[in-house]
């Protein structure tokens, strides 16, 4: 169908360059990371290095050690998040953003408590919060003082129920640079401090649909949802778009696409450079609106069996294949036969993503 000629229609290329743009993979950009960081509401953090890697694709002579200090002094923390997900994500951000996926979070917390035998989830939550109090535990540890308490249950699973229930950070060494520790548990305010968040219910989810065209916009209401694991969106959207908050747009086949007034569209014929993406990058995961940067049928074809993700490789700014370390090495898995010019502009970034890899050793 036809967009109505009120709504500008964007082409694909509109709306991939946009996005890559918004996510600073046109052009690496010169700031704090943690400024890069919060543009990207975060970044996806199940592998405790993806973050690096993601911030490495973004930001100009990125240095990890950054990133370990905004960790260590608590501005930054590993905390389950949208989608029942571990993010990395600032501190203050974390603190709103929580209590508005706690319930995607609760629906985890149900399905680990059908394994349970004998106890109930709130009587771990209760004896998890209490244990953590006012100290730091690993997911073994946990288990093992929940075991002692409910010695028919399953430790793992009573550790997951806390890891849901509760607002755990995954404390340092865990994700730092060159630390491999296993999860260390610690309540959120304990670890960062006491407050309140900065804003609540509905208003804090139409701050986090801001947060999110700011930077993966323009976006339909699927997309947004899909991102943030929440649902009931649209009414929210219609309301930022009543108050002259959001503009309308349309998609390379009408689709209905919303963005914070007077963001900049970027040109289909702005040169897209090869790009490494992290695994788990949220450009291509988590995204419904995935088609203005990957072929379905590329992205399905990086599917593993356990659910882990390869890193990406972006040629003139769409999904063109995978990349992965092998015994420390950074190797290319191609979907495509490039033309010259991007071949020698691939080896250079991979040139560039080894030396950054080299910093580990």
């Amino acid at each position: 169908m036809a967009a109505p000629t009120s709504r500008r229609q964007l082409t694909t290329g509109q709306w991939n360059r946009t996005l890559l743009h918004r996510q600073h993979l046109l052009e690496r950009a010169d700031e704090d990371a943690i400024d890069v960081l919060d543009r990207c509401v975060g970044l996806q953090a199940q592998e405790p290095k993806a973050p690096f890697f993601g911030l490495a694709s973004r930001v100009a002579d990125f240095d990890p050690g950054e990133l370990d200090a905004l960790l260590i002094d608590r501005e930054v923390v590993r905390v389950a998040l949208l989608r029942s997900t571990i993010f990395l994500i600032d501190a203050e951000d974390a603190r709103w953003i929580r209590p508005i996926a706690q319930p995607l979070l609760d629906t985890e917390v149900a399905i680990h408590e059908r394994r349970l035998t004998r106890t109930a989830a709130t009587d771990i939550l209760a004896d998890a919060a209490e244990l953590l109090s006012g100290t730091a535990m690993s997911g073994a540890d946990l288990g093992r003082a929940l075991a002692a308490r409910h010695p028919d249950d399953n430790p793992s699973t009573m550790v997951s129920v806390a890891r849901c229930g509760l607002p755990l950070v995954q404390i340092p060494p865990r994700g730092l640079w060159q630390g491999s520790a296993a999860p260390t548990y610690q309540l959120f305010d304990d670890w960062v401090g006491p407050g309140e968040p900065a804003v609540v219910g509905d208003e804090a989810r139409k701050e986090l649909i801001r947060l999110y065209l700011r930077g993966f916009g323009p976006a339909t209401v699927k997309g947004i949802q899909s991102w943030a694991g929440l649902t009931r969106l649209g009414s929210l959207v219609a309301e930022m778009e009543a108050d002259w908050e959001l503009a309308e747009l349309a998609g390379p086949d009408g689709e209905r696409l919303f963005d914070l007034e007077g963001l900049d569209i970027i040109d289909e014929d702005t040169p897209a450079p090869v790009r490494l993406l992290a695994p788990f990058d949220n450009v291509l995961v988590a995204q419904a609106d995935r088609r203005r940067i990957a072929d379905d049928d590329r992205y399905r074809s990086l599917a593993t069996p356990n659910g882990r993700s390869p890193g990406f490789v972006l040629l003139d700014g769409r999904l063109a294949g995978s990349w992965r370390l092998d015994d420390g090495r950074v190797v290319t898995d191609l979907m495509i036969d490039p033309p010259r010019r991007q071949r020698s502009e691939l080896a250079a970034e991979v040139e560039r993503l080894q030396a950054f890899c080299d910093t580990a050793q």
